[in-house]
């Protein structure tokens, strides 16, 4: 009998007590960060309790008032619920004047809590300093003319005014970035391209917003030139198939048509976003001047934007876009540096063979495909007309030549602009310089 009732007496202290010892705190983080709220502003939580969460609450502190912006009670799980594990969980919240009306414009704080759904019930917390935004910002554009060939590049500077942390130029789907305008910080610019995919009546905006939710947009004068980008049949052999495929995916299976379909559409993809992403190894300055070398006498064998429909065995088996320059001369003919600039990447890159991209500041790059060897490595900085290597018949080539591109803040371009010594005074740096 008295065994028993020491065995009941360590049973009742006991299992508080594992009950407490598994008890835990709740890991909570704002992801993405949160550094400014507007009238009504996503906010996301990622919560991790392996028990879950009982309840979770935000509150804005500002001017020493505290304002409830959300307040769920989650259904609780009380059986077992130290054998739970719960995987961790993202929740997102609406925050802002419209669930806080009192709030003004200016610092604040967000405090977001959440109990735990254990024994122990204890309260976590995670604090972010904010800015309560609630006038959207405001942008002017400049007055100066914009003759923008499709497929091209133009350059526009504009005031942002207001709480703005992001600003550029939109065309279309896509999005360019702008940079202080080195003789007036308080302008900006933003290089930026038409891109040959767009249809002609995609109309290019100045924008300024802020993380609070808030855009404001300017139009600017512009006058399109649109183009007509040609179109041209590529017969391919088995004797090309056999080079190119087990040249970029040595130790690949499958028959070979299989194989160089893959290459030139999936892969061919993932080598375009690779050279897209360069752009953030972009200098915030200009690193070139005057007119950017072309390949001197060299025949030009493939055009920007060429449509090309792949014929094999008569039929056609795909149709890709070629972005770019094909320039040939001789074998192995030294490749000069388009323009000053520092080298970003010099390594192998599948279908573009071994690959050089040069830096030339605020967005805009150089890019030299097909190499037969480097002359240098990421990192270097490069003069105009510095070899960086030799001409060669590398990745998707089939024979030697120099595959030439240029790319606006990762959107490739047509380069023969920027061969033009009167197109860039004219379209680049009067702008830049009659700030």
């Amino acid at each position: 009998m008295r065994l028993l009732i020491v065995v009941l007496i360590v049973l009742v202290i006991a299992i508080p007590l594992s009950l407490l010892l598994l008890s835990g705190g709740t890991v909570l983080k704002l992801d993405p960060p949160v550094a400014a709220i507007g009238n009504q502003t996503p906010v996301q939580v990622r919560i991790e309790n392996p028990h879950g969460v009982r309840r979770i609450t935000g509150v804005i502190e500002q001017g020493g008032s505290r304002y409830t912006v959300f307040d769920v009670q989650e259904v609780p799980h009380r059986a077992l619920f130290w054998r739970r594990h719960e995987a961790p969980q993202r929740k997102t919240f609406q925050v802002g004047k419209q669930q806080a009306p009192a709030l003004h414009d200016g610092k604040a704080r967000l405090i977001v809590e959440a109990q735990s759904n254990d024994f122990w019930g204890r309260t976590d917390t995670i604090e972010s300093q904010v800015e309560v935004v609630t006038q959207p910002p405001r942008i002017s554009a400049d007055g100066a003319q914009h003759y923008i060939n499709q497929g091209g590049s133009e350059l526009v500077v504009f005031t942002p005014s207001g709480y703005v942390t992001d600003s550029g130029v939109r065309v279309g789907k896509y999005t360019f970035r702008s940079f202080p305008l080195p003789s007036q910080p308080s302008q900006r610019f933003s290089l930026f391209a038409y891109p040959w995919d767009l249809a002609v009546d995609a109309v290019p905006v100045a924008f300024a917003r802020n993380p609070a939710g808030t855009e404001a947009t300017a139009r600017f004068w512009y006058k399109l030139f649109p183009k007509r980008f040609r179109a041209r049949d590529l017969p391919i052999d088995d004797a090309f198939l056999d080079k190119v495929v087990n040249q970029i995916d040595p130790g690949g299976s499958g028959d070979l048509l299989t194989r160089f379909l893959k290459i030139n559409g999936d892969l061919r993809r993932q080598n375009n976003q690779t050279l897209a992403d360069l752009r953030l190894k972009s200098a915030d300055k200009f690193l070139w001047s005057g007119p950017f070398l072309p390949l001197t006498n060299a025949a030009v064998e493939s055009s920007f934007a060429d449509k090309r429909s792949y014929i094999y065995k008569g039929k056609k088996v795909d149709e890709q876009v070629h972005l770019g320059f094909d320039l040939a001369v001789t074998l192995h003919v030294s490749v000069p540096a388009a323009n000053d600039g520092r080298v970003v990447w010099a390594d192998n890159l599948g279908i573009y063979g071994n690959c050089v991209v040069v830096d030339h500041g605020y967005g805009l790059q150089s890019i030299y495909g097909h190499l037969s060897e480097f002359a240098v490595k990421a990192g270097d900085m490069v003069k105009k007309g510095q070899s960086l290597g030799r001409s060669g018949s590398t990745g998707l080539a089939g024979g030697d030549h120099l595959h030439f591109s240029m790319q606006v803040d990762g959107v490739q371009v047509n380069p023969i602009e920027w061969w033009d010594e009167h197109w860039i005074k004219d379209r680049i740096l009067s702008k830049v310089s009659a700030q």
